[in-house]
């Protein structure tokens, strides 16, 4: 059992907290910390039953507060995104790795049976040549969640990439590699609350494969994953569902 500290307890900090608490064998929750009420994140650093901290902050502060838990020895598990830049991001995995602690990203959708899955298909190289992958995710948080980041340009310069669309990013670099080049297009259709917005991008990765992802800020909850091969292709439409066409 790991025993760790939840920091932030705004809506999903909350629900983290919730999805936990008399519901998991493997990790519980020994203190909160409220930043917003004014508790300390030092506090739990300093306190040696503590052994991992859970980080659902704002983004700009996850690097001073990954590299405090690091030198403090915890683990880290920090909500996505990791940082708004790579130079944060690399300064975060850094400090965990000279303190030997494990840094962990919140990229749940990589563990989705479908996905996990998909995973094994490309493994076993059963779509043969992969040509391309289009990937969309999209919902409705803007309509429903009217505060908070995404609403602040300083948290959310991606607009809806920064958080729905990420989940998709992140399943084609887990998939099919490291990014070379991006060609994107983010329109916005108002300037007042809520922020609605719509991203198109075009990937190019290195292993020669080209890409594409959509998210949009306002709409039904909708989610893609399309891998093409030279052999067939496998499509993700959720959690459990695969479509594979051969």
């Amino acid at each position: 059992m790991i025993d760790a500290a939840i920091v932030g307890l705004g809506r999903w900090g909350r629900a983290l907290l919730e999805s936990v608490h008399g519901k998991s064998e493997r990790i519980r929750f020994v203190r909160e910390v409220d930043i917003a009420s004014g508790s300390v994140l030092q506090d739990a650093l300093d306190d040696a039953s503590v052994q991992a901290v859970v980080l659902a902050t704002p983004h700009s502060v996850h690097r001073a507060q990954a590299i405090a838990a690091a030198r403090a020895g915890k683990h880290v598990f920090c909500e996505k995104p990791l940082a708004l830049r790579a130079a944060d991001a690399r300064a975060m995995i850094g400090a965990c790795e000279r303190a030997g602690v494990v840094l962990a990203v919140g990229h749940n959708r990589r563990f989705w049976p479908a996905m996990r899955a998909l995973k094994g298909i490309l493994a076993e190289e059963q779509l043969g040549r992969l040509l391309h992958i289009e990937g969309h995710n999209s919902n409705e948080n803007s309509n429903q969640v009217t505060g908070g980041w995404r609403t602040l340009e300083e948290e959310s310069p991606g607009g809806g990439l920064t958080g729905a669309g990420l989940h998709v990013l992140d399943a084609f670099i887990g998939l099919c590699g490291p990014v070379q080049r991006v060609h994107a297009q983010l329109n916005r259709y108002k300037e007042d609350l809520p922020p609605l917005d719509a991203l198109v991008a075009m990937y190019t990765f290195a292993r020669g494969l080209s890409g594409t992802l959509a998210t949009v800020r306002a709409t039904p909850f909708y989610w893609r994953v399309h891998v093409f091969g030279s052999s067939g292709s496998a499509e993700v439409l959720g959690q459990t569902e695969l479509v594979l066409r051969m």
